[in-house]
């Protein structure tokens, strides 16, 4: 197939934040790999994709398996050529508390929210550093606020994010020894309306949602794409998230009382929740999901801190030429006021020599 735009790889393609981030590069013309385990949502998804414009291949895999990620990531670049895009953003969780989860649903988050990522990075630098004297290519992995502040109920996710951060700064510091041109970024994004608290696992009494404020999923996939295209170390998105990371890191034991207190009702709605509902933490929960969830009526489409950070370039050159402009007003101010003074137009006074004696 003819190339056309960049080609691009997403993990948890066919819902939720991946589906959001998979119309974004869609609209771009950009040729994608969608990577999920559910083949109908995929299917979907590619329609969708090719409806705006881009060109997509279905890929069903489990990210926790190396061999399928690999076995994903080479059909990608027989189909569309090398892969320039590469978004680690597939993820599950349990929402229990720590002394009723079990081994085994530890071993699983992880293997998805943090093996997953490992795999995909593995896949991905394994074809863009082959290109070049030092490689081309961006992997983008999708961070949380929950990356650096864990809250209750959600041990096993917050650990695998944690993992996450700690694997990739080791990698980003690997990549600047060995001059590569591959750049590495992460998206911290805030909580988001997406399907996942329809389909996670629960063993509370009520139906789980994200810790308001809300916001709406195309806001992770513009932060996404424009991390792919922008070469930032970091991107944080969201007044939430930003207060977690400092908070951590300024008031991590009041931030433990203050979630202790309210961290536990704040996840759950006052709905009941049905404990013998399908769940996605083994498998593929079947439905027509797509990126947003049930929470429309409280999430937010923008945030004024994203669009501060987005922009952040141009707001610094405009405030400085604001700065500039004000100094050059004010010292315009003062040399005039101080031509106008009293005596500052009079004419400066002859000088007048004493006669020298004998003359």
């Amino acid at each position: 197939m003819k190339r056309m735009g960049q080609v691009v790889v997403v993990t948890g393609a066919s819902a939720g934040v991946g589906r959001a981030t998979v119309r974004a590069f869609a609209k771009r013309g950009a040729s994608i790999g969608l990577i999920a385990r559910g083949r109908e949502r995929l299917v979907a998804t590619a329609r969708e994709v090719e409806s705006l414009g881009g060109r997509a291949l279905v890929l069903p895999a489990d990210v926790a398996h190396a061999g399928a990620i690999e076995r994903a990531a080479s059909r990608v670049e027989n189909v569309f050529g090398p892969i320039d895009v590469w978004v680690n953003n597939a993820m599950t969780s349990v929402f229990s508390w720590v002394r009723e989860m079990r081994p085994r649903e530890y071993r699983r988050v992880t293997d998805v929210t943090y093996h997953g990522v490992v795999y995909g990075t593995l896949a991905a630098l394994k074809r863009m550093s082959q290109r070049g004297h030092s490689g081309h290519g961006c992997i983008v992995q999708v961070g949380s606020a929950l990356a650096h502040r864990s809250i209750p109920l959600q041990s096993a996710y917050c650990g695998a994010k944690h993992a996450m951060i700690g694997f990739t700064d080791s990698l980003r510091s690997e990549l600047l020894a060995q001059g590569s041109g591959i750049h590495l970024t992460v998206v911290h994004l805030p909580a988001l309306n997406t399907p996942q608290f329809h389909w996670v696992k629960s063993r509370m009494p009520s139906r789980s949602q994200p810790v308001p404020p809300i916001f709406q999923p195309e806001l992770a996939a513009d932060a996404i794409v424009f991390a792919s295209q922008n070469r930032r170390r970091e991107l944080v998105v969201g007044w939430p998230t930003l207060k977690a990371i400092w908070g951590q890191k300024f008031l991590p034991a009041w931030l433990d009382r203050h979630l202790a207190d309210e961290g536990i009702q704040g996840q759950q709605t006052d709905e009941s929740d049905d404990h013998y509902r399908p769940h996605n933490l083994w498998r593929s929960v079947v439905g027509r999901y797509g990126a947003h969830g049930d929470f429309h009526d409280r999430a937010k489409r923008w945030c004024s801190q994203w669009l501060i950070n987005k922009h952040r370039g141009l707001i610094t050159g405009a405030m400085a030429v604001l700065t500039v402009g004000a100094i050059g007003q004010m010292l315009l101010r003062r040399v005039g006021q101080s031509r106008l003074r009293p005596g500052n137009n009079l004419p400066a006074p002859s000088r007048i020599e004493s006669p020298r004696p004998g003359t």
